[in-house]
């Protein structure tokens, strides 16, 4: 072995992109930066305002000026930098139901700008995902659409986009998490489709982001008998190697997905996981959404020096890795000098993102009582799916909040599967009742409560904020995310008010 002990710890601290709790650097962190750290990434968890952002990185450059600051911020229902208030963008099926590729390429942009100016360089976005099953439990919205070319030039759209404004793109989850109908967060998915079918739809959108110059690949905890029939992607050489780099032709960074999801720790351990995800051809691990201490990132480096000593991985594929998170490490440096870096969010949300939610926002009339605008104050009803572990428990969603801005004195009643009552509009008391749903074609305890609310109340609006597989009432206005720019938009339909500044 050529390497010291020493610089096989440096290698292996180098290919780790950890996460911590709180919003300033820990000292464990500020200490393993100067060791050899190369990237960390930011949750809700680190994010308070821009400002603080700003701070947090600026901190962390003060240990390694080249160090990755990593983000998972896809502007729609899956948002890090808006957390607390929800994203002031509309997402990828929004900007995919509108199918214009400008308009995409600028609200990646906007984000770019909002990003740099809080100093992060890495964005695990676009979501590459092709929504081919309506049904899927964990992108849905996250996708541009059902449709593979329609997602590949969205992707294109939105990797130029932000990367034009100096953050490095990553296009996920390689080679595909659309057709899957279990969360890898939980279980390991199964993709079935023949290798026609993957290089017809699946892949497609990966071929453009690369062909576009995207700067990292996400791979997928999914099972692709076609591509290799034994294990998941990140731990796949066939999959990272065979078809990732040689047949597509990437030279990038690749990233794992967080390490701790169970469809590959459940089955190989935490440290198998790292150690065969580096064997296979990757060279980041994401990990620290769950495990965020100094504990488990030593366990890690550690767990890399020792698969070397022992030859479960080569030292020319560590030090390729490290080599290849050092090489996005520079391209962020040059881009952020590069500049302009965009002007710091002012917390009154894109105006590019209203707009592109607005253009999102579809109405289905099928005749009965129901009339927009509303006129007055109404009640709304909001029915609460379970938790989507991508998207977050406390991301603040919905169309009440900003309706009551633009009608005041409107009411808000929420419920969840565990607690609907029989008549879920009997608190409207003769106002206009607007019923909010989520995905309700996948909720069959809310599709029976949105018909009772129908059966009693024949003139309520429905709005669905997720995947509109099931169009319901006499009005029903689809938003196509469930953001707070799609929340906004929806309202002003509702209402017939136009907000025009401060929202």
């Amino acid at each position: 072995m050529s390497a010291s002990n020493g610089n096989l710890a440096a290698l292996a601290t180098a290919v780790l992109q950890p996460g911590f709790v709180g919003t300033v650097p820990p000292d464990w962190v500020r200490r393993w930066l100067g060791d050899g750290l190369g990237s960390v990434v930011l949750f809700s968890r680190n994010v308070v305002d821009p400002e603080q952002v700003s701070a947090l990185t600026a901190a962390l450059r003060a240990e390694r000026p080249d160090v990755i600051v990593a983000i998972d911020e896809e502007a729609g229902d899956v948002t890090r930098i808006e957390s607390v208030r929800g994203s002031s963008r509309p997402g990828n099926l929004a900007l995919g139901i509108v199918d214009d590729p400008a308009l995409t390429e600028e609200v990646a942009r906007d984000l770019g700008a909002e990003l740099a100016a809080a100093g992060v360089t890495l964005n695990y976005a676009p979501d590459a995902d092709v929504n081919s099953n309506p049904d899927n439990p964990v992108i849905g919205v996250r996708s541009f659409g059902a449709d593979a070319a329609l997602v590949a030039r969205h992707t294109t759209a939105w990797v130029r986009g932000l990367q034009s404004s100096g953050v490095a793109a990553c296009a996920k989850h390689f080679p595909g998490h659309g057709d899957t109908h279990v969360d890898s967060h939980h279980d390991l998915p199964r993709i079935t489709a023949d290798r026609a079918r993957l290089d017809a739809v699946e892949l497609a959108p990966f071929r453009a982001a690369v062909a576009a110059g995207v700067q990292a690949v996400m791979t997928g905890h999914l099972l692709v008998p076609a591509l290799d029939p034994h294990l998941p992607a990140t731990l796949s050489s066939r999959i990272l190697g065979g078809l990732l780099r040689e047949e597509l032709g990437f030279s990038g960074v690749v990233v794992t997905d967080g390490i701790e999801m169970q469809a590959v720790a459940g089955r190989y351990g935490l440290a198998g996981a790292v150690v065969r995800a580096l064997a296979a051809g990757a060279d980041a691990i994401c990990v620290g959404g769950e495990h965020a201490d100094e504990q488990t990132v030593r366990h890690l480096r550690d767990a890399i020096v020792a698969a070397v000593v022992t030859g479960d991985l080569p030292e020319e594929r560590l030090a390729e890795a490290a080599k290849r998170v050092g090489q996005l490490a520079a391209w962020t440096v040059a881009a952020r000098a590069a500049g302009p870096l965009g002007d710091p969010a002012d917390g009154t949300g894109s105006a590019v993102g209203l707009h592109a939610a607005r253009r999102a926002v579809r109405i289905t009339r099928t005749g009965g009582e129901a009339a927009l605008p509303l006129g007055r104050a109404a009640h709304v009803v909001e029915f609460a799916p379970p938790h989507n572990i991508a998207i977050g428990a406390d991301t603040p969603w919905g169309v009440a909040a900003p309706l009551a801005e633009l009608l005041p004195g409107t009411t808000v009643a929420r419920y969840t599967e565990a607690a609907t009552p029989a008549d879920p509009g009997a608190d409207a008391a003769g106002r206009p009742l607007v019923l909010v749903v989520r995905d309700l074609h996948r909720h069959t305890w809310m599709r029976a409560a949105v018909d009772r609310a129908l059966t009693a109340r024949p003139d309520a609006v429905v709005v669905e904020l997720g995947v509109p597989a099931l169009v319901t009432g006499p009005v029903h206005i689809a938003t196509h995310g469930a953001t707070r720019a799609a929340g906004r938009a929806a309202a002003e339909v509702l209402s017939g008010v136009t907000v025009t500044s401060g929202w």
